[in-house]
């Protein structure tokens, strides 16, 4: 493996084209040493089969992605909610990672109420947490983009998210960094630095951001080093902050996904060499 990978994990969702064993076998040839799993393609292939495939592989489980969707009004939604995310805290320990994603989910139908939401969700961890350091997992609040605060995720900033965290231990609740969605917010660095210092950076993602946005704009993640954000700088402000672990590349993206997986894999592994290794 060269030094410069030694951090490197890649995001399954950057090849879905990609199934399961293909892109163990394309890690185990380019000397990439850890994988970010996702709950649908890995229940899809079996979670206890895919645990086994990866760790014959010598391949490290970096994430899981994802939990989360804990802003529900409704009891009946919010029961179901709290289950499935201890069934991927479940999946999370069976794959031997200790970090499940969270993207905690956005407005409920004819809510203006953001607070509100937020306060949902610290309540859910408030029951989520315990069950989590039962199974040796950490909870990772990833704040997105603002865009994403009506639909996908109300906990838009750094900021935000640690706001939640701190209410819990750091074992049990920290945040996921991703330049695509903070690498605009003046005070993100400062929060790097905060959430660092309490132990709470429980996972760092890299993706560009490149205009003009696709119409579907969830897939709008550019390939590290095609957009605007400077990679090694964000780097620099985790490394700054005692971060040590792995570094996902994870990519939405539907060119890339019209690609042969291997090739983009490979430009991927480069990429990271280029811009963050």
């Amino acid at each position: 493996m060269t030094a410069g990978l030694a951090r490197f994990s890649i995001n399954q969702m950057t090849v879905r084209q990609l199934s399961l064993p293909d892109l163990v076998d394309a890690c185990r040839e380019l000397g990439v040493p850890g994988v970010g799993l996702w709950r649908e393609p890995v229940r899809a292939y079996g979670v206890e089969a895919a645990a086994k495939l990866v760790r014959d592989a010598g391949l490290a489980v970096t994430t899981l992605c994802r939990g989360g969707f804990l802003t529900a009004i409704d009891p009946g939604e919010r029961a179901a909610a709290l289950a499935d995310n201890r069934r991927a805290v479940d999946e999370a320990a069976t794959l031997g990672t200790d970090t499940l994603v969270l993207v905690s989910g956005g407005l409920p139908a004819g809510s203006k109420d953001l607070r509100g939401a937020r306060e949902r969700i610290a309540d859910a961890l408030a029951e989520l947490g315990p069950y989590a350091e039962e199974h040796g997992v950490r909870l990772a609040i990833e704040p997105l983009h603002p865009m994403f605060a009506s639909d996908r995720c109300v906990v838009s900033t750094l900021t935000q998210a640690l706001d939640i965290a701190e209410r819990f231990p750091a074992h049990q609740v920290g945040v996921t960094v991703d330049t695509y969605h903070i690498w605009w917010d003046d005070q993100a660095p400062a929060q790097i630095a905060r959430a660092g210092a309490e132990g709470r950076i429980h996972t760092f993602q890299l993706a560009d951001w490149t205009t003009p946005l696709p119409e579907g704009v969830l897939n709008g993640r550019g390939q590290i080093g095609d957009g605007a954000v400077d990679m090694r700088e964000w780097k620099g402000y985790v490394d700054a902050a005692g971060y040590t672990g792995p570094i996902e590349v994870e990519l939405f993206n539907e060119t890339l996904w019209a690609r042969n997986g291997r090739e983009v894999l490979t430009e991927t592994t480069a990429r990271f060499l280029q811009h963050a290794g």
